[in-house]
């Protein structure tokens, strides 16, 4: 049941701002602050309809049978070997039946989603920020930068830690001669949301830590961080021979 956990940690914050999954944010932070799962915080991730999907697909092509195995929500969230193995068929298919994009993007906007595919699409939460530049949740809207850099996992590094209050250095993701890129590191303040002992309540200076929509999730290691990046910056890569 980690997983379980852990993909409620990175659910959290679009569930809260009303954009992904039930009307159940209270639920699922109380599983988080409690550190505890069970069927009924399963039943409700399951209700993700952007995020599930893609856990199942996944899943499938790697053999596993639980979406919500802790390899399968590392790879969707923050990048593993496991998303080498779902094909680019495959991936087609999951975003133009199971997500039903063929149908939700204009002809253009899918086409030019079909030449990213092609030319190495991988189904990492980034790649679906970046190349489909519509909320495809509850609010069916245009992105704008400043969402597409809330809605991506950034990571940064803890540099102060006061009360509620942390302190993290991070890139922002901008436009620059028409690509995405990201700026030089700078300091934003984060209001601390999910209440974790194990985890964001223990944070401190030098720590680096995932944030979504504005939530800070979990503290990781250089080699996530290593992942995260390297799956981040692919995705990005992919877009910018598009744009």
């Amino acid at each position: 049941m980690e997983g379980l956990v852990k993909c409620s940690r990175y659910a959290f914050g679009p569930n809260r701002l009303h954009y992904c999954g039930p009307d159940a944010n209270k639920e699922i932070y109380d599983y988080i602050a409690d550190n505890k799962s069970d069927l009924g915080l399963k039943k409700l991730l399951e209700q993700f309809e952007t995020m599930y999907p893609y856990l199942r697909r996944i899943a499938e092509s790697n053999g596993i049978r639980d979406p919500f195995d802790i390899r399968v929500v590392e790879a969707y969230w923050i990048g593993n070997r496991l998303l080498e193995n779902v094909t680019q068929k495959e991936l087609f298919r999951h975003l133009s039946e199971v997500h039903n994009l063929k149908k939700k993007l204009n002809a253009k906007s899918f086409s030019r989603l079909s030449d990213i595919l092609e030319s190495g699409g991988i189904p990492h939460h980034s790649f679906h920020v970046f190349a489909i530049w519509k909320r495809t949740g509850h609010e069916e809207k245009e992105h704008t930068i400043e969402s597409i850099d809330s809605c991506r996992i950034s990571w940064g590094r803890v540099m102060e830690v006061s009360g509620p209050t942390v302190t993290v250095e991070r890139k922002q993701l901008v436009i620059l001669n028409n690509k995405l890129a990201f700026s030089e590191p700078q300091n934003q303040r984060f209001t601390r949301t999910l209440d974790a002992s194990d985890d964001i309540e223990g944070i401190e200076p030098g720590n680096i830590v995932t944030i979504h929509w504005g939530v800070l999730c979990e503290a990781i290691n250089e080699t996530k961080v290593k992942m995260l990046e390297r799956y981040t910056l692919q995705s990005m890569n992919l877009v910018n021979r598009m744009l």
